[in-house]
């Protein structure tokens, strides 16, 4: 019953390293600041000309 315990609290310390690793190895300064060509907002871009394959051609 003793070694069960053991392996659940050893079990229960790995999960809370995992979380605390992922939680706070991010970038030093955050987030890095959005690209000028990158939409921030706003309207959605148009969806994408259908390709005009080989059955389309002649």
């Amino acid at each position: 019953m003793t070694l069960i315990l053991l392996e659940a609290l050893g079990a229960l310390i790995l999960l809370l390293l995992i979380v605390w690793w992922t939680m706070f190895a991010g970038r030093r300064k955050g987030e890095l600041p959005p690209s000028d060509d990158a939409p921030v907002g706003g309207t959605p871009a148009p969806p994408p000309k259908p390709d005009d394959g080989p059955e389309n051609q002649g």
